[in-house]
């Protein structure tokens, strides 16, 4: 299982003083998209880690039910599976809210 932060891997931070590289899987030389796979593209990567968000947010519904009846021999496997679809919910309602914030001051920036 991945966890959210590999589904957003692609974006790095900056490198070095002259040039940015990597940043949103985009290359700084061509401003294409630097493809990790067939045809990837930023969308493509968002849908993927939204799609592991929610996968970590089932395993832990998953696991609540079995300790609710009482089949997880390990309680502490829906403590860390609960943590970890926690961190990834904050981390996603985050990179919405920046992505909204950079939205709106795009808007309000006049031509």
């Amino acid at each position: 299982m991945t966890s959210p932060i590999d589904a957003i891997s692609a974006v790095s931070g900056l490198s070095g003083v002259s040039g940015v590289s990597g940043v949103g899987g985009v290359s700084a030389a061509s401003g294409t998209p630097a493809a990790t796979g067939p045809n990837a593209n930023f969308g493509d990567m968002l849908a993927k880690g939204l799609q592991s968000v929610q996968a970590t947010q089932n395993k832990a519904d998953d696991l609540a039910i079995q300790v609710a009846n009482g089949t997880l021999s390990d309680p502490a496997q829906y403590t860390m599976a609960a943590n970890e679809a926690s961190l990834a919910m904050q981390l996603t309602v985050a990179v919405r809210n920046k992505a909204v914030e950079a939205f709106q001051e795009i808007m309000r920036m006049q031509a």
